[in-house]
């Protein structure tokens, strides 16, 4: 029997699939069985620091710029030609207190002192004259008896005049005296000279600065505290008509010269008066003692005037703090690893937070185990991993970067601020 071309054009695409599905079906029932394997749960590795209490002694960390307690223009107080300079008296000469920085020509100022010594002489016999003619006129006024002592007939009058100048002598022979001596331009302290404004053979009239001067005794630094931070400093307060008994708490500068680091040591003497209307800051004020001393033999640097500082302020103790990494915390809580290696959410009282730790006074046990990884999703109770767990090294999700590993830290107080 023949089939025509046109029934075998639509029966052998059907043919077609039926032995394909068959032959399918037959690879299928003769397939080998797949083994599986058990749902491996993977907890995430953490890193974890261990609550350690500890007594802490607070810090403010701030800065400034040394400056002197103390600075001043020399001046001259007469007038002529400077004949002679000390040998200190340069850019950055040090000095001490008394010492003749610039001498100006004394020449017409010992004349004037001899030319009032002799006023002086001359107004000394005039009085001693009219005393002697008064002691005679008074005399003789009694003898007469007419009663009634005349001024001018007892030369009273006369005297007075004598005596007043005697007085007007002696008071320019002290100011001669006295220009003499300003002549010589001595230093009102010990200090050094910041800039030389005069020099040798140079004009200068009274009220002309000679000398930029500062002293050296004490260096004061500037420094701001915020608000917040006045909470953990013992600040001497003044008020009107009490000044603060107790001195200020120390304080640590050190600042980075010649490639190596050096170190001062003072205490803040005052609160300045009034709060920065910009930055509402408070500024204190700091004073190191004899800053061009050489106190250390392994560190002779001399707190220099201009130099910018870092400065540390010795604030108030703190019993059983636990200081952590700001990165354990999550608001006001941290995650605790419990003993079932779970993460519990923990409240916590924050006392101070820091660019890079928390100091944290209440809510923590000693021993518990701080969580300090960056978690994208937490859930209470979430498993975890820390170093010493089952499996702790050998399986990593595949969130983690190869080679990443737990590590347990302790956190203590050292390089708390």
């Amino acid at each position: 029997m023949k089939i025509s071309e046109n029934k075998l054009k639509v029966i052998l695409p059907f043919a077609i699939l039926a032995i394909g599905a068959l032959i399918s079906v037959v690879m299928v029932k003769s397939r080998a069985p797949v083994p599986t394997r058990p749902t491996v749960e993977y907890a995430p590795l953490v890193r974890v620091v261990e609550a350690q209490p500890q007594d802490l002694r607070l810090k403010v960390h701030t800065q400034g710029t040394v400056r002197a307690r103390t600075q001043t223009k020399l001046v001259a107080e007469v007038a002529g030609t400077i004949v002679r300079v000390s040998d200190s008296f340069a850019s950055g000469g040090f000095f001490e207190k008394g010492d003749v920085l610039v001498e100006i020509d004394a020449s017409d100022y010992r004349v004037a002192v001899a030319t009032a010594e002799g006023t002086v002489a001359q107004a000394k016999v005039r009085l001693g004259t009219e005393e002697a003619q008064a002691e005679v006129a008074r005399n003789e006024w009694a003898e007469l008896g007419t009663g009634g002592d005349s001024p001018l007939a007892t030369r009273e009058l006369q005297l007075q005049e004598a005596q007043a100048a005697l007085a007007a002598a002696e008071a320019v022979l002290e100011k001669a005296r006295r220009d003499l001596a300003r002549t010589k331009v001595r230093a009102p302290f010990a200090g050094r000279i910041r800039a030389k404004l005069a020099d040798l053979g140079e004009y200068v009239a009274p009220g002309v600065p000679v000398a930029d001067v500062y002293s050296v005794d004490v260096a004061e630094v500037r420094l701001p505290v915020p608000d917040a931070d006045l909470a953990f400093l013992d600040l001497p307060v003044d008020y009107r008509g009490v000044a603060a008994q107790e001195p200020g708490p120390e304080v640590v500068l050190f600042a980075d010269f010649a490639g190596q680091r050096h170190e001062w040591h003072g205490r803040i003497v005052r609160v300045e008066g009034e709060i920065d209307p910009v930055s509402r800051m408070v500024h204190v004020v700091a004073q190191v003692v004899d800053p061009y001393g050489k106190h250390n033999e392994n560190d002779p640097l001399p707190l220099a005037v201009g130099m910018f500082v870092q400065a540390d302020i010795m604030g108030s103790m703190v019993k059983e703090a636990v200081v952590l990494p700001r990165t354990a915390l999550r608001g006001e809580q941290v995650l605790v690893v419990d003993e079932e290696q779970r993460l519990r959410f923990r409240d916590v009282a924050i006392l101070r937070v820091e660019r890079e730790k928390a100091v944290i006074i209440g809510g923590l046990q000693a021993g518990e185990r701080i969580c300090v990884s960056t978690l994208e999703a937490v859930s209470d109770g979430m498993k975890v991993r820390a170093r010493g767990d089952d499996n702790g090294g050998e399986e990593r999700p595949a969130t983690e970067p190869p080679g990443q590993d737990s590590l347990r830290e302790t956190a203590t107080a050292g390089g708390a601020e």
